[in-house]
């Protein structure tokens, strides 16, 4: 019969995909034509800003009577296009990035970034991310651009990974992270700050940024007959390969970085395939010497960089007084040393 035959059923999935495809289309082209729209009118607003307020209260009143049905030419809304117009005067841009963005888009975004250059590499983050406007603020306040491309990071990535491959996981570490939705006190114990990334693990990828998919947690490697556990292990799809995370609570030293290329290497020899990239590890740690930090890495033989992390620098100082401290914390976790 027709209904049980394959290849109907490829057409008409291929069908159903062009389907998509075109409504997709359509609302990407009717939001660049809203988009358009708004810019003009910013531009058409500017140029007679010489009238004051009274000019855009008085639009804003006639075109409802025009179009009473229509929403969106409020006088708060028609501000924000005369704001839009002036601080983009590229209708190329316009049509290209902030086009692909809806208008509580772009409005949080002239709100939120006063510099240009970080608002478009945050718009341009947001499309290539698809980012909500709940997701894009929270990358906003939590400071992203200066976390990823201001940070002066120590690594070794440029003289341990080919090109383009150590320019992109240069652009991927930021430093510090920041784990505020880890609600726990600042000297919390490293595997109870471990146990809650994991369980928020979807805010630990959103933090960790695109690409990252997560593998396991304590993720066990028997080498020469002994038992080691990787305390996060990742797969990056953008990089294509494995990315190790070490977590440690307190100042960096330099024997965590020797340990991190043993694991390094115990990937690379059991996990990574043909078609993957050399490993790469992280190691946070609470704070880092930086010159200390550079001397570790220069002779290591595998890609490591390493950055600071921040937890808890949303919590309320009282809340962070009822948890319980990190000697309660290892006396349940850690067994008495004579039982």
């Amino acid at each position: 019969m027709l209904f049980n035959n394959s290849d109907y059923f490829k057409i008409c999935s291929d069908i159903k995909n062009q389907i998509r495809s075109a409504q997709h289309r359509a609302i990407i082209g009717a939001n660049r034509e809203l988009i358009t729209l708004y810019w003009n009118i910013g531009n058409v607003i500017n140029a007679n800003s010489k009238w004051g307020n009274k000019f855009i209260e008085n639009l804003a009143r006639d075109i409802k009577l025009d179009f009473p049905d229509t929403t969106g030419f409020s006088v708060r809304n028609l501000k924000y296009m005369a704001k839009f117009s002036s601080l983009y005067s590229d209708i190329e841009f316009v049509q290209t990035v902030s086009a692909q963005l809806s208008w509580s888009h772009n409005v949080a975004l002239l709100d939120k970034v006063k510099d240009g250059e970080q608002r478009t590499w945050y718009a341009k983050k947001t499309i290539e991310n698809g980012w909500s406007i709940n997701v894009m603020v929270h990358q906003i306040e939590s400071m992203l651009y200066k976390r990823q491309v201001l940070a002066d990071k120590t690594t070794n990535f440029e003289t341990h990974l080919a090109s383009p491959q150590s320019e992109l996981a240069q652009q991927t570490l930021k430093d510090p992270y920041i784990f505020d939705f880890v609600q726990l006190r600042e000297n919390a114990i490293e595997r109870d700050i471990e146990n809650q990334l994991v369980r928020n693990v979807t805010q630990l990828l959103l933090e960790l940024g695109t690409g990252f998919a997560f593998i396991g947690n304590q993720y066990h490697m028997e080498i020469g007959g002994e038992d080691y556990y990787l305390d996060l292990l990742f797969y990056n799809l953008k990089l294509r390969c494995y990315v190790v995370i070490e977590l440690k609570t307190g100042d960096f030293k330099p024997e965590y970085a020797g340990k991190l290329n043993f694991y390094l290497s115990a990937v690379d020899s059991k996990l990574k395939k043909e078609q993957d990239n050399s490993s790469i590890g992280i190691l946070l740690c609470k704070y880092k010497n930086r010159l200390i930090a550079e001397y570790s890495l220069r002779d290591m033989t595998k890609p490591i960089g390493v950055s600071e992390y921040q937890i808890t620098s949303l919590l309320p100082n009282e809340l962070k007084d009822t948890l319980p401290s990190a000697e309660d914390i290892e006396k349940r976790v850690l067994p008495a040393e004579n039982e």
